[in-house]
């Protein structure tokens, strides 16, 4: 973590924000029209990018997506390199630098993947209707990606991007990260490290009035539960007990009961086998399992994952939960283990609130309404997770406003581009200012 003084340097700078810079100055109307000028290009580049096949398997096209953004950014003065991701079987990812001479020091993330892989029919984009654009990725998060890098044309030729430290992260694997993780993310936790400040491109729910200052990490776990096989007839008595599936039962209606009223933390069940044989897939997708009527359940395997909005409170989740499985029905036993790594929460701190603040008076002095943080439950876990605990102030969900992320049916809002490009440029030069 940084210093302290710096800390309370940069809050002392940031609170007289929206005194300073209430009526936007001659280099912020310079960005806002270098945006306007702009706008046609860099809608071309999102529309060439979304017609880019680049499923997170399909490592080709992640790296031409890659290629298109890198030359974008080494036209505006960044080093940029695309990154082998061999070590944790990914594509890679796209690291682009700025060094400048003062100021904090920015961390950008977006990401080159989507969840449409080759053999998706959803390849291309189309137009709706004048504005809007339904297309693989538009919203998460090509458009996204498309906004850091009008952003970075704008702060260029409003003379100030020379003067700010900038590194740009877009991961090639968000969508299904490479094992091990902590390969996988070791470029967004260096980044973190080197940063004081985070920003993430995702389209946050979807509003433009909201940005995300907190959200919920994710963990993997699965629970394997043994009971004792025998004849149907014999459940319930004494030397047989209950069976495998009525103790899986017992088990995951007492994880409901304690915990389901925790505000901010799910934990769901999502794939479930039991029987007399049971058998796991090697992926942990799926599985096999054989059982009769009349024979008592040997054995249940349940895998799912839980979501918790602060260390703290998934630690005492986890807690309730080995609780729970140690509380055994006659002749059964069961064990709970959890993922190695997973995503961390981004938890909401000072730090993050002051940035929407800042975000909300830029809006509103652009005249385009306030902005609010979005709700934890409705934000998933993403890549600017990895900064958590690392950067001084952390926001996400400045990409582009679309709808039905992950589906056919995915749209992003055209006519959103340029607003959303002057509300994150316009942030990043009033917080480089001293």
């Amino acid at each position: 973590m940084k210093r302290l003084s710096y800390i309370f340097a940069l809050c002392l700078m940031i609170s007289a924000f929206s005194v300073s810079y209430a009526q936007k100055g001659k280099t912020e109307k310079k960005i806002i029209k270098t945006i306007d000028q702009n706008t046609e290009y860099y809608t071309n580049l999102l529309k060439e990018a979304v017609n880019i096949n680049s499923g997170t398997m399909n490592f080709e096209g992640v790296h031409q997506v890659g290629e298109l953004f890198k030359k974008e950014l080494e036209a505006l003065g960044f080093e940029a390199q695309l990154t082998s991701g061999e070590a944790f079987n990914r594509s890679g990812h796209l690291i682009a630098r700025h060094n400048g001479k003062k100021g904090p020091k920015f961390l950008l993330i977006g990401h080159l993947d989507t969840v449409f892989e080759p053999n998706s029919p959803f390849q291309e984009w189309n137009m709706k209707n004048d504005s809007i654009m339904n297309g693989p990725g538009v919203a998460d998060m090509k458009g996204g990606d498309v906004i850091i890098i009008l952003a970075m044309k704008a702060l260029k030729e409003a003379g100030v991007l020379d003067d700010m430290s900038i590194e740009i992260i877009m991961t090639g694997d968000e969508e299904k990260s490479g094992s091990p993780l902590n390969l996988s993310k070791k470029a967004l936790t260096e980044g973190a490290e080197w940063a004081d400040i985070a920003l993430g491109f995702e389209n946050a729910d979807g509003d433009p009035r909201t940005i995300v200052t907190s959200r919920r990490g994710s963990l993997g776990w699965t629970l394997e539960v043994e009971g004792k096989a025998a004849h149907s007839s014999q459940v319930f008595s004494e030397k047989v007990g209950t069976g495998a599936i009525y103790e899986t039962s017992r088990i995951l209606t007492s994880f409901y009961n304690e915990l389901s009223n925790e505000p901010n933390l799910t934990f769901n069940p999502g794939f479930i086998i039991g029987g007399t044989q049971v058998a796991m897939d090697e992926d942990g997708g799926g599985g096999s399992a054989h059982g009769k009527t009349n024979v008592v359940a040997q054995s249940t395997i349940v895998r799912g994952d839980i979501r918790a909005v602060s260390t703290e409170q998934l630690d005492q989740a986890q807690k309730t939960m080995q609780r729970i499985v140690t509380e055994n029905y006659p002749q059964t036993k069961a064990t709970l283990t959890f993922s190695e790594g997973g995503y961390p929460p981004l938890t909401r701190t000072d730090g993050n609130t002051q940035v929407l603040t800042n975000y909300n008076q830029v809006s509103q002095d652009l005249g385009f309404g306030s902005v609010t943080a979005v709700n934890p439950r409705n934000a998933g876990a993403a890549d600017i997770s990895f900064t958590a605990g690392y950067v001084n102030m952390a926001a996400d969900g400045l990409g582009l406003s679309g709808a039905d992320d992950h589906t056919i049916n995915e749209t992003g809002n055209l006519n959103m581009l340029p607003r959303q490009v002057k509300r994150a440029a316009v942030l990043m030069y009033r917080l480089s200012q001293k």
